[in-house]
């Protein structure tokens, strides 16, 4: 256990998991505040707690199935696809708001059911990407998730201030999502009669690197057009909203 920990791979897939969890789990605190804002001073704890207990258990079990999945030829090219948009999307401005269709709940397990359903909605990017960082272990998913978790539910204005005042963060996030995107696509088991002694480390950093540099470079682009520069960024309008 304790050779597992001094792992410097292991250490990596932590850190890149606990990095896309706080990264794109910044909206689920919204989420759970506009849930149970409703609920009676002496019940609104206890919605959050089981809300994320719930939510939890829920992006687990999801995170299995796309573990499992992930393994069979093609799969990882079309998830690779698919991280390679999110990454871009998230570098984009966006219009209106995001959690106007998020109902608050009078009740205590409306409020929870409110919580672990938007989340699951929410929560198909960090899935796919949690996935494809945890290279099969279901443990790596675990934990974490359990130590990313405290830090969107108590530290997320923290965190959304950070990103809101240096967009680097976010570039650094658009950047490692590409990243991943690109090592989940050269390891796509199609690959297996190419790279019959498994893939050499110059491909799998090349491929790393192209999937980053094309997060950033399209990104880049679609964000500078004419129509995305009339929009405020995401997470400006989410910290405007906290603050109001």
């Amino acid at each position: 256990m304790t050779e597992m920990f001094l792992d410097g791979g292991w250490l990596l897939a932590v850190a890149q998991i606990i990095a896309i969890d706080i990264l794109l789990g910044g909206d689920n605190a919204v989420v759970i505040a506009l849930a149970c804002r409703k609920l009676p001073e002496d019940l609104r704890n206890k919605g959050i707690f089981w809300g994320v207990v719930g939510a939890i258990a829920l992006r687990i079990v999801l995170i299995f199935f796309a573990l499992q999945l992930l393994s069979l030829p093609y799969l990882k090219i079309v998830g690779a696809a698919l991280l390679l948009w999110i990454g871009v999307k998230l570098l984009q401005p966006e219009e209106g708001d995001a959690h106007g269709d998020v109902r608050a709940s009078d009740s205590l397990l409306g409020a929870i059911r409110t919580v672990i359903v938007a989340d699951a909605v929410m929560s198909i990017d960090n899935v796919l990407a949690v996935a494809a960082a945890a290279r099969g272990e279901i443990g790596l998913v675990v934990f974490g998730i359990l130590v990313s978790v405290p830090i969107i539910v108590w530290g997320s204005r923290f965190v959304m201030l950070l990103m809101d005042r240096f967009p680097a963060f976010i570039v650094v996030g658009g950047g490692l999502l590409g990243w991943i995107a690109g090592e989940m696509f050269i390891s796509d088991t199609a690959f297996s009669g190419i790279f019959a002694a498994g893939v050499p480390a110059t491909a799998k950093y090349g491929a790393a690197v192209v999937g980053a540099l094309g997060v950033l470079v399209i990104g880049r682009l679609l964000a500078d057009r004419p129509d995305a520069e009339e929009a405020e960024p995401a997470l400006s309008v989410q910290g405007s909203e906290r603050e109001s």
